[in-house]
């Protein structure tokens, strides 16, 4: 199995990123830890890293423009191969330019049941609210503080008696559990057919008069009471790829894109040379370029009438 290289930026002890790279050890985790890095110097994590035989990479920030902080920070995770980032008690607001770059594969830990409390002192604000739980929500970054896309959770019990300091380490528990969970969902799910599936469906449903229907185990898409513009294969005939099929001009089209990228496009058994064949798992996938290539085969196939209405 090859394991997806994750860079872990953390400011302090470093708890949350003992807690992956102890994860990354066990037989069947899809990550390991490529680099540590922190902007403190101090930091009680890159002592645990370094004696854990981790590289680390630290730069102080004070008196660093935070765009050239974050530009030497990543130089670093691109020198050691990191395909992901986790942040892990990070305590820097990163530049919209770097989370851009690193948009769906950065990830981050807070400790509250995100949407609630977004931002420091958590832990105070649940139990001032009369919150019945606390909890631990992981979530891609975005350019919106705590506000990414959420990609698990977990609650805490708030006890009679929980003062801030109680119920951070109960809640730290939680974290240790969840964040390496999702964090190898993440990283899998890239090569995962009912994931990708999914992706294509958003984008395929999204065109006019689309439906879904499955055919001959694979899911299809047209349009309502007319033609197939868009198949979905994983593993059909054992092949072992999850592929999408989309309609093309002919033979010599289909023969140009084979030869540009053999790797990525092949003829689809039994759909002819007006159909290619696009590979989903390579871990690599451009979705708005899967979105053109689903627009021109429902173009292909829509009514006259249908498709002059659609402004491409």
């Amino acid at each position: 199995m090859t394991r997806a290289k994750v860079a872990v930026f953390i400011s302090g002890s470093g708890t949350n990123m003992a807690a992956l790279l102890y994860a990354s050890r066990l037989p069947d985790c899809p990550f390991e830890i490529a680099l540590v890095l922190s902007n403190n110097p101090d930091a009680g994590g890159l002592k645990l890293a370094e004696a854990e035989g981790i590289p680390t990479f630290v730069l102080p920030h004070k008196g660093v423009p935070r765009a050239d902080h974050d530009a030497a920070m990543e130089a670093a995770v691109r020198r050691h191969g990191a395909q992901w980032i986790a942040l892990a008690g990070y305590m820097r607001i990163l530049t919209p330019d770097f989370v851009a770059r690193w948009e769906g594969r950065m990830v981050n830990i807070h400790p509250s049941l995100l949407p609630k409390y977004t931002g420091l002192h958590t832990h105070e604000r649940a139990i001032a609210a009369g919150d019945a739980h606390a909890g631990c929500t992981v979530h891609l970054v975005t350019a919106d503080l705590d506000e990414g896309p959420i990609l698990g959770q977990i609650p805490v019990a708030i006890l009679p008696g929980d003062t801030a300091e109680t119920l951070a380490a109960r809640v730290l528990f939680a974290e240790h559990q969840l964040y390496a969970r999702c964090l190898a969902d993440l990283v899998t799910r890239e090569t995962d057919p009912a994931w990708l599936t999914a992706q294509v469906r958003a984008h395929a449903m999204a065109l006019p008069d689309a439906e879904e229907s499955l055919s001959h185990g694979m899911a299809c898409f047209g349009v309502i009471k007319g033609k197939k513009f868009a198949w979905v294969s994983a593993d059909h005939h054992g092949d072992r790829k999850t592929a999408l099929f989309v309609k093309i001009s002919g033979a010599d089209e289909q023969e140009q894109l084979i030869e540009s990228d053999p790797e990525r496009f092949y003829r689809p058994a039994y759909f002819g040379d007006g159909w290619i064949a696009i590979r989903l798992d390579l871990g690599d996938v451009d979705w708005d370029d899967i979105a053109d290539w689903l627009r021109r085969s429902w173009l292909a196939v829509a009514p006259r009438k249908l498709a002059a209405m659609m402004e491409f």
